[in-house]
């Protein structure tokens, strides 16, 4: 008698981490304003759920830096300045310039796969579908940096990509803007189909230095 091969199980994310990505999104989209005190019993309300995920999600928030925790005001969405934004692009720059450098070493597999996903993306490009597009994008980036094989390269462009997430969102949200960055990334995934090391390494590098212009004015402007 043949007995039936045990089926793979559907994954089921914790609650909280599913909050904790509900939460990050509406932040990203602006729905949830730099500045904003973020109303734990309304949330809760909004979510469907008590407020111990809620306040789990928000110390996870605060550890990737999109949320502060102020005394007597409670959790508000971070607010960055424009020399917080380029400060941080400064250094997403030169870690994916590096990672570039590196790359077209990675397996043929591993390199088709991020490929593919530009294809992905360039699909949901055309049918505008922004927010997909925007969580592949990030995706993209991420891969990217991941061929590079280094563990510390890819965490330290996580932690920066994350308090990033919501700026370089807004910076997409003109048609000039998006076609521009789109067309970057062309040129990174020829330059990585190509395997020039040299010339991904160039065309990452540019891509996220052009990312200032996209986002000025979303940020809080620096005195002075």
């Amino acid at each position: 008698m043949n007995h039936p091969e045990p089926m793979a199980q559907i994954a089921r994310i914790p609650l909280h981490e599913e909050v904790t990505n509900r939460i990050r999104d509406m932040i990203v989209e602006s729905k949830l304003a730099p500045g904003e005190r973020i109303q734990e019993m309304q949330l809760a309300q909004q979510l469907g759920v008590s407020r111990t995920p809620i306040r789990e999600a928000l110390k996870v928030l605060t550890s990737e830096g999109l949320v502060e925790l102020l005394p007597l005001r409670g959790a508000i969405v971070k607010v960055f300045t424009d020399k917080d934004a380029r400060d941080m692009l400064d250094v997403i720059a030169l870690i994916e310039a590096f990672a570039g450098e590196r790359a077209c070493q990675a397996d043929a597999a591993r390199i088709d796969a991020v490929i593919d996903m530009h294809r992905r993306m360039r699909a949901l490009y055309d049918k505008r579908q922004r927010l997909e597009y925007f969580v592949l994008n990030q995706q993209i980036h991420e891969a990217l940096v991941a061929l590079a094989d280094n563990d510390t390269l890819s965490q330290t462009h996580a932690t920066l990509s994350k308090r990033m997430r919501s700026l370089r969102y807004s910076g997409n949200s003109g048609a000039e803007n998006w076609a521009a960055a789109m067309a970057e990334h062309e040129r990174m995934i020829d330059a990585l189909a190509r395997r020039d090391a040299a010339a991904l390494s160039q065309a990452m590098r540019e891509h996220i230095q052009n990312t200032w212009p996209r986002v000025r004015g979303a940020t809080q402007s620096t005195p002075g």
